[in-house]
């Protein structure tokens, strides 16, 4: 790759994805584009980047990290401590009450990430309508920082009642902290609705500090570099910022996918697509007519996260997805993986039979062609673990293979129906947008369970998630509960914040956009909205419930802005290697075309 792209630092910019099993490098100098891909480095995330960059001196690094992720699904965050009002240590265990497995006795509980012994209560009060009814006991607090310091605390996640009314005690209590990464309610979800906002405080509490350390180490490396981090919403925030809030990078590598799968949908004609993104852990599967979907309501981990995210749905089945037979003796496809290290069996290191050694051992890849050639697949090791595998069970190894990819299609199926039917979207009129290094394997037959027919595959499918962070402008979400208050106030102080926080990134002055939540008085949730098209309430919720309440007061909930600085695109078309790194596979059933960008087009034939 460098030596066709003309490395002028003043120029250059990179966006960077870290998976589970390929670290994907896309590069822009203004005029070409190109592409790189290297084992990821599971251990430390930032080898593979400085492998993959080595030789390129880039202005702007904009990248997508799984650390916060990573952190939280394998409860490996730093030491974190929770701080309440006192009498309500306990709402992260008593949650909203639900029971995943309603009628077992022995089932598991609800997952912790703090030791009840690091749970405090805080003697203080603020009321419903900020008013602050009893002061923080400074020396209270001061007692129980010496004790978190002596138990080893790190971070520390603080929620006490009403502070998005009223942030004046927890504002209190940050001098009295200061020792400790402080994450305080009102500053990560300034909403009413407590279970949520200490909830999403304490993951940010949780997994800030690895993300901090891992940056700081990280922009260390890259010198004079502009480094930048892909958020969930669909945007990016500098790395300072991210160090602070890596909340919001939960979800940013799928994020980019979605990006890059809407602009190389309408460059290359399509203005509604479900993407289908299968990459080496996982599939991330979303749907976009004409604009992105957000939701405000996501769980990672068996956690509540209320940030805005794009409408992303995740399930365990990628390329390095594990076959196996349950207690059963069903077949089991994931969620396991084998990640970058040992790797499918075909990689030469692993011995468990995977997603990729079905599809070799099926012969729809190129062993000698992987990678564009740059790795060769161990075809005889793949298939002997298979035959292995598959004489365990008394079954032909051909037709186990066929049986773990149909496992395999019947998940990723699930997945697309969820963001489609589920929605209320017909997928018949939406065209499938695949990419990920697994995905072309696998998006006709999805194709057709769907009755979709006609597959797009981008020409750089295998790195897209990476394309698209170089497409992604700089956005931050700011939102305010304003049940009873002046809804125009909460717009001029968020109006204000963007300003003061785009100004500290560097960037242009943001375009905001308004955004209200709305409910009929007595409902538990609510219908987000553009600000100015508010009054169309009634026809959203017909749309989304089937019916509405003429007559029946609304109320307005919160407020949401969205503030956007908008980056320099760059052009798809722009030439670039003939290279792919996304195999296809071409049903019978199936043609072929390509269009003049490069990208596949398959089209079902009729009978």
């Amino acid at each position: 790759m460098t030596s066709n792209v003309h490395n002028n630092p003043a120029s250059l910019r990179l966006g960077i994805d870290t998976g589970g099993t390929f670290t994907d490098i896309v590069a822009w100098d203004g005029s070409t584009l190109l592409t790189r891909k290297v084992r990821s480095t599971p251990d430390d995330p930032s080898r593979a980047i400085l492998d993959g960059i080595a030789g390129l001196a880039a202005a702007d690094i904009v990248h997508g990290s799984t650390v916060a992720t990573n952190a939280l699904l394998e409860r490996k965050g730093a030491r974190t401590a929770f701080l309440a009002t006192e009498g309500f240590e306990d709402m992260l265990r008593i949650g909203r009450q639900h029971r995943k497995h309603l009628y077992d006795f022995f089932g598991a509980g609800r997952a912790d990430l703090v030791p009840r012994g690091l749970t405090r209560g805080i003697t203080e009060r603020t009321l419903c309508d900020g008013s602050i009814e009893k002061a923080v006991d400074q020396d209270a607090v001061r007692h129980i920082a010496d004790e978190l310091r002596r138990r080893g605390v790190e971070s520390v996640a603080v929620c006490l009642l009403h502070s998005y009314a009223n942030p004046a005690n927890e504002l209190a209590l940050q001098p009295l902290l200061e020792e400790f990464f402080v994450s305080l309610s009102h500053q990560v979800l300034p909403e009413y609705r407590e279970y949520e906002r200490a909830s999403t405080t304490l993951v940010n509490a949780y997994v800030s500090p690895l993300m901090a350390r891992y940056l700081t180490r990280l922009s260390g490396t890259l010198g004079s570099t502009r480094l930048r981090i892909m958020q969930s919403n669909g945007g990016s925030i500098s790395s300072a910022m991210a160090c602070r809030s890596a909340i919001h990078t939960i979800q940013s590598g799928p994020a980019g996918g979605v990006l890059g799968a809407a602009a190389v949908a309408r460059h290359a004609g399509f203005d509604r697509v479900i993407s289908f993104d299968m990459g080496g852990t996982s599939t991330d599967v979303s749907l976009y007519d004409g604009r992105y979907s957000f939701t405000q309501e996501s769980e990672i981990g068996d956690f509540p996260v209320r940030v805005p995210i794009l409408d992303i749905h995740s399930v365990g089945a990628g390329g390095g997805s594990i076959a196996h037979v349950d207690a059963g003796g069903a077949l089991r496809v994931g969620p396991e993986s084998a990640g970058a290290s040992p790797g499918p069996a075909c990689y030469g290191a692993g011995d468990r039979v995977t997603i990729t050694d079905a599809n070799l051992y099926l012969g729809r890849i190129d062993p000698e062609k992987f990678l564009s050639g740059r790795m060769t697949l161990d075809a005889s090791r793949a298939a002997r673990c298979l035959e292995r595998f598959a004489a365990a069970q008394g079954v032909e190894p051909g037709r186990m293979a066929e049986a773990i990819i149909e496992v395999a299609n019947s998940n990723m199926e699930r997945a697309i129906r969820a963001v489609s039917i589920e929605r209320g979207h017909d997928p018949r009129e939406f065209a499938l947008l695949s990419f990920g290094g697994a995905g072309g394997l696998h998006a006709c037959q999805l194709a057709e369970r769907l009755e979709i027919s006609t597959v797009l595959v981008p020409r750089h499918a295998g790195v897209l998630s990476a394309l698209g962070m170089l497409v992604a402008d700089v956005v931050r979400d700011y939102s305010r509960s304003v049940l009873g208050k002046p809804v125009d106030l909460a717009f001029g102080e968020m109006e204000q914040q963007a300003a003061a926080e785009f100004a500290e990134m560097g960037v242009a002055t943001p375009l905001c956009e308004r955004l209200i939540d709305l409910r009929y008085r007595g409902q538990s949730y609510e219908i987000t909205l553009p600000y100015a098209d508010r009054a169309a309430f009634d026809d959203a919720h017909r749309r989304l419930y089937g019916y509405h309440h003429e007559g029946r007061e609304v109320e307005a909930v919160t407020a949401r802005l969205r503030g956007t600085s908008m980056t320099d695109k760059i052009d798809l078309a722009a030439p670039s290697p003939p290279e792919t790194f996304s195999s296809t596979y071409v049903p019978p059933a199936w043609r072929l075309e390509e269009d003049a960008a490069g990208n596949r087009i398959l089209r079902k034939r009729h009978a």
